[in-house]
């Protein structure tokens, strides 16, 4: 086997995350997007001694539980992976992983609780964020998702259907509109063009949309006509945020150098919990806010009787989790790398009438030395990469008798738990949250006790 070769590949297992495992020629193949029963073509990306990883180029045999994908977008495009799995199936295979990735690390689970199902796993997204781009060099101009396989190529998503009918309105009227306006796409490349992405935030509980059209200032356009056919849009949620944000940097990525309110305010409210919060073009909120009160009660469920508790959120980004917590606490401090999080932590804090939070801005690894309190619970929510090796260190010195980690990796959270582990920490119960229907991703809650 050689990179680049094409090989022909049963396979007969699956990892985390959504990675289908075959063998060939003694060796383990590695195709992400594969899974149980199928028969694949594909061409090795990757080749190393013990393991080999492919490129899926066909679906050559399906397997016996799959069924058509009712997106008319999907294996064109990037985003959703498993629609062709029925939900059951997804979450099946979904435990699975988890239980493997445990197994495989010789850890226990404690008292697992098996994977608890999105409430809705269509129409579930809050945030999208897409592409003006096209489908091939010099076509028609288009705005969604980065398609399957290509590096530049984007799709137009206006029947996406992990999204509702008002996204759906605003990107179609959207990239209508620009169509017509022959305004040239940013290219990363040439680092040339205006229009680059549309971002729409919707709170599901509220109602209240947030539109965002990201461009560069390489043209001067008025946006005074779009803004104006977007509030024309008839809606099922409320329209409260028009915005255009300037973007000259030279990555991909959104980055706001300027935000400029075309119309209402700067931000949307979600309530969760009974708790409100307000959610700013910028700021990091569960995608899934079913999904996230879910994820939330469980986190309270494994706190247990909190009253007289002091309890850490570690992570906490805008303190959803901890603000949360806060009414079965006795005191909730928050830490926190980006500054404008804390922010927001604390005045959501204050919206709520919250006065046993208190939230810190800085370096976990850093911060956590500044505090004096002994926490009894220290609840975990850390990137994807986990909690850094010297951050775990404070984490192991303060003593606490509870930790909850909750992880949107658990690849990095059971290097975390086998230092925690062998710290004398013991695995009481666990449970795997999917928030993320028809994707490969999803939440895992573990709580732990001193022993």
């Amino acid at each position: 086997m050689r990179r680049g070769s094409q090989v022909t590949v049963k396979i007969d297992n699956i990892e985390f995350p959504s990675m289908g495992v075959g063998e060939l020629e003694g060796k383990k193949i590695y195709v992400k997007g594969a899974f149980p029963g199928q028969v694949i073509k594909g061409t090795i990306k990757k080749n190393r001694e013990n393991y080999s990883e492919a490129k899926l180029v066909e679906v050559l045999e399906r397997a016996e539980y799959e069924i058509s994908a009712p997106c008319p977008h999907f294996g064109v495009c990037g985003g959703c992976s498993s629609q062709n799995l029925t939900y059951d199936k997804q979450l099946d295979l979904l435990s699975h992983e988890i239980c493997e990735l445990f197994d495989s690390k010789d850890l226990p689970m404690g008292m697992y609780l098996g994977v608890k199902g999105s409430e809705n796993h269509w129409e579930y997204r809050n945030k999208m964020e897409f592409t003006f781009g096209d489908m091939e060099k010099g076509g028609e101009l288009t705005l969604g998702m980065h398609m399957k396989g290509k590096s530049f190529g984007v799709l137009t998503v206006d029947n996406c259907m992990i999204i509702d009918e008002d996204f759906r309105k605003v990107l179609t009227a959207t990239v209508e509109y620009f169509r017509k306006q022959n305004l040239p796409y940013y290219r990363v490349m040439k680092r040339e063009g205006y229009l680059r992405h549309l971002v729409i935030r919707k709170a599901t509980n509220t109602g209240e949309l947030m539109v965002n059209l990201v461009t560069t200032t390489q043209i001067d356009f008025d946006l005074t006509e779009y803004t104006e056919l977007i509030k024309s849009l008839e809606y099922k949620g409320e329209l409260v945020s028009v915005l255009h944000t300037e973007n000259n940097s030279l990555s991909d990525a959104v980055i706001p150098e300027k935000v400029n309110v075309l119309f209402g305010r700067d931000y949307i409210v979600e309530n969760l919990l009974g708790l409100k919060f307000k959610i700013s073009p910028f700021s990091f909120f569960q995608t899934n806010s079913k999904g996230a009160e879910s994820l939330y009660s469980l986190v309270r469920e494994f706190m247990g009787d909190g009253e007289n508790k002091v309890v850490f959120d570690l992570y906490c980004g805008t303190g959803t989790i901890g603000q949360i917590a806060a009414p079965n606490a006795k005191k909730v401090i928050g830490l926190e790398l980006i500054e404008e999080a804390v922010e927001a932590a604390k005045e959501n804090a204050n919206l709520n009438g919250l006065t046993n939070c208190e939230f810190i801005a800085g370096d976990v690894a850093e911060t956590i030395k500044q505090v004096k309190v002994k926490p009894d619970i220290i609840i975990l929510d850390p990137p994807r990469s986990g909690v850094s090796p010297k951050a775990l260190d404070y984490v192991i010195k303060f003593n606490a008798p509870e930790i909850i980690y909750v992880s949107c990796n658990p690849k990095t959270m059971v290097e975390n738990l086998d230092v925690l582990l062998a710290h004398g920490y013991i695995v009481e119960k666990s449970t795997v949250k999917d928030m993320f229907p028809n994707t490969p991703h999803a939440e895992t809650v573990v709580r732990l006790i001193k022993k």
